[in-house]
């Protein structure tokens, strides 16, 4: 087999025939309907996202690895795949797909009754409804159990109050699955978000993830019926379920992001003329592109690995863990390395690189920090908890 640029471990002859399809045909939506876009909708904060939705429902990339709904049902690895292309074009786009796809649906695909999986699961495949996930609060980020958003009982009826922040789709969101404290534990809640007392507001003046819309909701006194409780959504771990499925994905995404920003890297170094020849001829050069190279496709072996090993409902939360730290870590490190190839070029966006560095910056921290990851694996290796040490 030759050795190629794009494709050093051969790994593409590990993918069947269903799931090449399925990588490519998200290719190339990403290339002739967002990619000309991006660039925009990034600097000026202004993703289209129910317009977005509704293409990407045409593509069948919502929950496409759930079954029945109107989801597509497709392997572990179609899915990791369908989310390293996307995210190759921004980390945004891909984020708009983990969240409703592996957070918001699966949770209800999981937990919900069978009359909220029929009422909802079909639309928000289609990307007729958005929706968004609600855990992380204005003052517990990495520890939920501290959550401060409440649901009480009044009659039949639940009445939520707090707030919840740093939430991907939120101000586009029809469904929103809000995870309050009660007396018997964290529950999980289907809310409709034309409910009375239910609220979102835009988070601007960030840096990262610009094209993509980030809320903070509010929910004052939000009387919902006794079915909007998710049945099977009883604690925190149920919850901490749907964040591995959306850190499976981020396994794939990140490597997406790191690999468009090396394929900049090296055909700018390719046609990059310093001292009368190509930078891509100087020693130091060839160093950093053999570098991100070996991050890259390490990272992506390591994803193919897991996707299999989910595949083969063998995937462990630890491992879990293990590829989202790893892959966002070098990911970022390959976008940083691949500026200083492109000089002050890299810090344009003219070209992809600094706005995958950027967002980069953002998946290093949401579904689990870099710390938080590395104490997970720390306890796994050691038998002790050092969470709270």
């Amino acid at each position: 087999m030759p050795f190629t640029a794009q494709d050093p471990l051969s790994l593409d002859d590990s993918l069947d025939t269903a799931e090449r399809t399925i990588r490519d045909n998200v290719a190339a939506f990403c290339r002739n309907e967002i990619a000309p876009h991006i660039t925009q909708w990034f600097e000026h904060g202004n993703p289209p996202v129910p317009e977005l939705a509704t293409q990407l429902g045409e593509l069948g990339v919502f929950g496409m690895h759930l079954d029945g709904y109107g989801c597509a049902g497709t392997n572990a690895v179609s899915y990791g795949l369908a989310c390293m292309e996307l995210e190759a074009c921004d980390s945004g786009i891909r984020s708009l797909v983990s969240v409703q796809g592996s957070l918001a649906m699966y949770a209800i695909w999981r937990y919900g009754s069978h009359t909220q999986k029929q009422q909802w699961l079909p639309d928000m495949a289609a990307g007729r409804a958005i929706g968004c996930f609600g855990l992380t609060e204005p003052d517990h980020g990495s520890d939920p159990s501290a959550m401060t958003t409440t649901a009480t009982k009044n009659g039949d009826d639940w009445i939520l109050n707090g707030r919840k922040t740093w939430i991907t789709n939120g101000c586009a969101a029809k469904i929103a699955i809000v995870w309050a404290a009660t007396p018997q534990g964290v529950q999980g809640f289907a809310v409709p978000t034309d409910t009375p007392g239910f609220s979102t507001h835009p988070i601007t003046r960030k840096m990262s993830l610009r094209a993509s819309v980030t809320s903070e909701l509010v929910l004052d006194n939000v009387r919902l019926p006794a079915d909007a409780a998710l049945p099977d959504a009883t604690g925190l771990k149920t919850a901490l379920a749907c964040l591995n499925e959306a850190r499976y994905g981020i396994i794939w995404g990140s490597i997406g992001a790191a690999r468009s920003s090396l394929d900049t890297a090296r055909e700018y170094a390719s046609t990059r003329t310093q001292f009368d020849r190509p930078i891509a001829g100087f020693q130091l050069t060839q160093n950093k592109l053999v570098d991100m190279t070996l991050k890259v496709h390490n990272g992506l072996l390591l994803a193919l690995h897991l996707g299999r090993l989910k595949d083969n409902q063998q995937l462990t939360p630890h491992q879990v863990s293990y590829g989202k730290l790893n892959n966002t870590r070098d990911a970022i490190d390959v976008c940083r390395q691949a500026r200083t190839i492109l000089g002050a070029n890299g810090v344009s966006l003219d070209y992809d690189v600094i706005r995958h560095a950027n967002n980069l910056e953002s998946v290093l921290t949401y579904e689990g920090t870099a710390e938080m990851h590395t104490l997970i694996l720390g306890q796994g290796l050691t038998g002790h908890n050092a969470f709270r040490g």
